[in-house]
């Protein structure tokens, strides 16, 4: 029973790190499996590719298309109204943190 939730947590939690990280500056998908990686996710490109298109489905990431060292890449950004998702998130964790 824990398994479900915990994923469904962790689920926002990679979605939140995207979020800022679109914030900072633009990425591309295997990059952003990488950070993860480094944050102790371990998320595969079949379930990184859905969260990216479902946020810019939601409209708060965008992209744009770019050509480095001959290969076509995808960069993700965020919006103005993903970083307002982001914000509100933020103050939600901030107040959960501080209760727990």
């Amino acid at each position: 029973m824990q398994e479900p939730v915990l994923r469904k947590l962790f689920l926002g939690f990679i979605q939140i790190h995207i979020l800022h990280h679109g914030k900072i500056e633009p990425f591309y998908g295997s990059w952003m499996i990488e950070e993860l990686a480094h944050h102790g996710y371990d998320v595969s490109p079949g379930t990184i590719y859905p969260i990216l298109h479902n946020l810019e489905k939601a409209e708060l990431l965008e992209t744009e298309k770019k050509v480095v060292n001959g290969k076509s890449r995808k960069y993700y950004k965020i919006t103005e109204k993903g970083e307002d998702v982001l914000e509100k998130a933020k103050e939600k964790i901030k107040e959960l943190t501080h209760e727990l």
